[in-house]
């Protein structure tokens, strides 16, 4: 018998050996113990989550020949036809390879007939999302009155390209994301009747790499084994991942915490010696500074789900509450320029580099003779004053000063260049006692007053005057 990959040979027959997922369970097995039995399913979520096993799980149920039950026998032909994928009366389709509206029409001209043998004619349609608008249309009027023997199963992972019309007509169950907690209880159990042994922290580690899908951990699993070749250590599963282990990202953060530059530096390039993935570094240290700023602020809401809840509670108390904060925004904003053409181990200790520097106490000394200020210069980066005057004046400046000086004058500006104002009288409730000159009349005289100044107001008043002429009224005035 050829080899089945663990994604496969694992699979659950029932509802009870499903992982997570009780909020959609609950509403599956009540709805079936009691025989409220709608006529349209519709699951959704990310890739796997489990969407096509519920679907497979459910069409055992509805034709187990033990009865309509929430607890298919797994022993029947029907059931077992079903988790063979050889059921005459199930009829899996991929919307992804069969979008087009004449595929649905030949789908929908069977549906009248009755099912060849079971108890219900099963349509699973898989990626429903991908149906073009035509398949939709001439899907409507069958799903809203479908025949009694008819039971539709659709699966998806985009609900948001689906028709309203279509959303109407079906029970919706969203699927959620597996947490790390729930994949390794999941996983124990496996590698047990597999008879592998296998580190904890490792478990840990493939089910952080999983990103919540159960599919991708057993994927990842299996990988493991051969990559191992026998028990599975931490140490193996990171350099096949490319990942930093969990403790390196924990030492990272603290030497950071205690502004040790070179430890953080020196952690950089033992992360270069492994093949890094340094995106994936980058996503690891901002899911711990979004747990930290979690702890300082209420330190019940941390669980255990990722197995270092104490370690993350010890590291919050490094920080301060403003770090964690300018942290995670500088990471989450710089997460872009690692994808950018260059060496990505640079650009990811700039963006520590960063984190440090910009820090409200900055933990990088500034450099002497730089722009920074110290602790005797004047804010702004200005010199002392015995510094100002020091500075010797340049020659020019001597000379003029000093001839300023021999001449006696005090303010170069004449008092005929002030305008006088006339005195306010006060007693008379701040009234002027007469009305001051109109400065512009007198400013317009004595502009007058000057030589040479009505010659050349006549010159300039003419030539505007034949500028303004046009050629056709010189014309008429010769």
């Amino acid at each position: 018998m050829s080899y089945q990959v663990l994604a496969r040979k694992w699979r659950p027959g029932d509802f009870s050996q499903v992982a997570g997922q009780e909020h959609v369970l609950r509403t599956l097995i009540n709805a079936l113990d009691n025989g409220r039995l709608h006529h349209a399913y519709l699951f959704t979520g990310t890739r796997g989550t489990g969407k096509t096993t519920l679907a497979r799980i459910l069409a055992k149920c509805f034709n187990c020949e033990q009865g309509i039950s929430s607890n298919p026998c797994n022993a029947c032909g029907a059931c077992r036809e079903i988790g063979e994928g050889g059921f005459l009366d199930l009829y899996e389709i991929d919307a992804a390879s069969r979008t087009k509206v004449e595929d649905t029409r030949e789908l929908l001209e069977n549906v009248q007939y009755a099912p060849a043998q079971a108890r219900f004619k099963v349509y699973l349609i898989d990626e429903v999302h991908m149906l073009s608008t035509h398949s939709f249309n001439a899907l409507l009027k069958t799903l809203e009155e479908p025949p009694d023997h008819v039971k539709f199963l659709f699966a998806t992972t985009d609900p948001q390209k689906l028709p309203v019309t279509i959303l109407s007509r079906c029970l919706q169950f969203h699927l959620k994301n597996l947490s790390p907690n729930t994949i390794v209880k999941y996983l124990g159990p496996v590698l047990e009747q597999e008879k592998i042994e296998c580190e904890q922290d490792a478990l840990w580690q493939i089910a952080t790499a999983a990103d919540g899908s159960m599919r991708d951990a057993l994927t990842l699993l299996d990988q493991a084994i051969s990559y191992c070749q026998g028990p599975i250590s931490a140490g193996s599963v990171v350099e096949m991942l490319g990942i930093p282990p969990r403790q390196q990202v924990f030492e990272l953060l603290k030497a950071m915490a205690s502004g040790d530059l070179r430890a953080v530096l020196a952690i950089t390039g033992e992360l270069a010696g492994q093949i890094p993935d340094y995106a994936q570094t980058l996503d690891s240290l901002l899911s711990t500074l979004h747990r930290l700023a979690i702890a300082q602020a209420f330190p019940e809401a941390i669980d255990n789900s990722q197995g270092d809840r104490r370690e993350v509670i010890e590291l919050a108390a490094g920080f301060s509450a403003e770090d964690l904060q300018l942290f995670y925004q500088i990471g989450n904003k710089g997460r872009e320029e690692l994808y950018l053409p260059g060496d990505m181990r640079s650009a990811f200790e700039m963006l520590l580099l960063r984190m440090l520097v910009f820090a409200p106490d900055p933990v990088v000394p500034v450099a002497q003779g730089g722009s920074g200020s110290s602790g005797g210069e004047e804010e702004g980066g200005s010199r002392p004053e015995e510094e100002l005057d020091a500075v010797e004046p340049e020659p020019e400046v001597r000379e003029a000063a000093a001839e300023i000086e021999d001449a006696g004058i005090e303010n170069p500006q004449t008092e005929a260049e002030i305008p006088e104002v006339a005195p306010i009288n006060k007693g008379n409730g701040g009234v002027a006692a007469e009305e001051p000159p109109d400065t512009a009349a007198g400013l317009v005289a004595e502009f007058e007053s000057l030589p040479n100044v009505q010659e050349l107001v006549r010159n300039f008043s003419g030539k505007v005057i034949r500028e303004s002429v046009t050629p056709s009224q010189r014309r008429g005035e010769q």
